[in-house]
């Protein structure tokens, strides 16, 4: 199957013969439908925090960052933000005179606003010669301020990644999406000595771009929110890479007669969440961010959410000390009473027949996992998983995050449990990675394998397969503790498009 120079491209990326064919087998038999009981809702694995409540975990969460807690705030943040601009991409296909396009297409409200995007001194000073907030203007110009908007030769944002972006104003000034990352990790990971790390996965392509960028955002959020940025970067791994295929499944070749391959998809960032050495790591996505004037509201939910997670990790690391001591009846009830208030769930019926022996070692071996607590928030429409209840092969039921392509929508009782959701997963996670001991877990122990998924993709005007791991949030952190909790709406402010900029969230200075 493998020619000697597919072998040698094989180890340039760290890839061994047996993944690769794992892989093509995976491609043949493909991922199984996830198989979910019921979907997770309030007071049936997602839990509501009154406001009172909220500040009981607020107040955990500084208590505990006093002792010398270690913080980091791990931001995906690879790949361009060529699909933010699909539109205006089109559109450069086919232009045609703005007042011929409706007037909520999306083109056209791009021109019509232009004023209003943070991004629009930096386009006036590409036009030194027409004055761009006149609106006819710009409706004449609408094809030659969109080619400065995306090529290279303007502002290059269709080649970009969206960390690089002018998402907000700011007084006389723009915020990137990376710099609202800094103002609002200034707000919740930053240590008692005044230092915030933050963590962003990019693409080795944009490091440089990065740097350059940082140097001016942390300048500038160091000075207006007193804290000192540790700012790192890593890229998604080579050998997380997966092989492209044909519709046959025979692996595809390109012009040059190599293989070719496809990044894995978000799911191979758990093994850069991996390398992360902290006490606690808040997740959230490069596009969710709001201006500083709206982050009370998400800070405070961040850091109630922190506060939650490091209650759940004391009370689990203190049973699983009792448990390595000595057990007991009493003990036994009261870690299944814990896992029934906290986590929801109860042992498997087959273990709550067994001795005290062995429900002592099964609750042992279960609590002794990565543990995260996952923000959720009302079902209004939007794309992305969403939480569910799903048994595991024990017999355990386990909260889960499961996309609507991980289904089987032709079955009528699955498709029902899928349209019965109530709350969708914003990605808003905050992980607790190191043991009862203070060591870090392997995250790569907790992946379920089972959960990736194909898609139909083109390369070179053909058809091929590519092969997505477990997701980052979804399969690849499946076998990990998991707390849902709902949070309002107001925390989810994903800029998909670049009219998304246009709502009022992002409006605000």
């Amino acid at each position: 199957m493998f020619k000697q120079s597919d072998i040698e491209q094989l180890k340039a990326k760290g890839i061994s013969e047996s993944t690769i064919i794992q892989q093509i087998e995976r491609f043949k038999k493909n991922f199984p439908p996830v198989k979910a009981d019921r979907p997770a809702t309030i007071n049936d694995g997602i839990i509501s925090l009154p406001s009172h409540v909220i500040d009981h975990y607020i107040n955990i969460f500084n208590r505990e960052r006093e002792d010398n807690l270690k913080l980091m705030k791990f931001v995906p943040a690879s790949g361009a933000a060529t699909r933010m601009f699909k539109d205006l991409f089109q559109y450069l296909d086919q232009p045609e005179p703005i007042i011929n396009l409706a007037d909520n297409h999306p083109v056209r409200q791009f021109i019509d606003n232009l004023h209003d995007f943070a991004f629009f001194s930096r386009l006036e000073e590409l036009f030194p010669n027409h004055n761009l907030k006149k609106h006819e203007v710009r409706r004449e110009l609408a094809n030659e301020i969109i080619q400065k908007v995306l090529h290279k030769e303007g502002l290059g944002y269709g080649f970009l990644p969206k960390g690089l972006i002018l998402f907000h104003k700011n007084g006389n000034l723009s915020n990137t999406s990376m710099a609202e990352h800094l103002y609002e990790g200034a707000m919740y990971s930053k240590d008692k000595d005044g230092v915030a790390r933050i963590h962003f996965t990019i693409s080795p392509e944009h490091l440089d771009f990065f740097r350059e960028q940082v140097k001016k955002d942390q300048s500038i959020a160091k000075q207006a929110t007193n804290t000192s940025f540790e700012i790192s970067f890593s890229f998604q791994k080579p050998h997380t890479d997966t092989i492209a295929v044909t519709p046959q499944n025979e692996p595809f070749r390109d012009r040059h007669g190599q293989l070719l391959f496809r990044p894995g998809g978000h799911g191979a960032l758990i093994e850069n969440l991996n390398d992360c050495d902290a006490d606690i790591i808040f997740i959230k996505n490069i596009d969710n961010v709001v201006p500083a004037s709206l982050l009370p509201v998400i800070v405070n939910y961040k850091q109630a959410l922190g506060g939650l997670a490091l209650e759940i990790r004391n009370r689990v690391f203190q049973y699983l000390r009792q448990l390595e001591e000595k057990i007991s009846d009493e003990l036994i009830v009261s870690a299944r009473k814990f896992l029934n208030d906290f986590l929801h769930t109860d042992i498997p019926l087959q273990q709550q027949t067994a001795s005290i022996e062995e429900q002592a070692a099964y609750l042992y071996q279960y609590f002794n996992r990565p543990i995260r607590v996952c923000g959720m928030v009302k079902n209004q429409g939007e794309p992305g998983g969403g939480p569910f209840w799903v048994k595991d092969a024990s017999g355990q039921q386990t909260l889960q995050i499961v996309e609507g392509s991980q289904f089987n929508l032709k079955d009528p009782d699955q498709k029902e449990v899928f349209e019965a959701s109530t709350h969708f997963n914003p990605v808003d996670l905050v992980c607790i990675t190191q043991n009862y001991k203070g060591e870090k877990f392997d995250l790569l122990q907790y992946i379920d394998p089972e959960t990736g998924f194909i898609s139909l993709k083109h390369f070179q005007g053909k058809t091929i397969k590519a092969l997505e791991l477990p997701g980052l949030w979804n399969g690849a952190m499946a076998r990990w503790l998991t707390i849902f909790v709902e949070v309002p709406i107001e925390t989810f402010n994903p800029v998909k498009t670049v009219t998304d900029l246009l709502r009022p969230a992002h409006q605000q200075e």
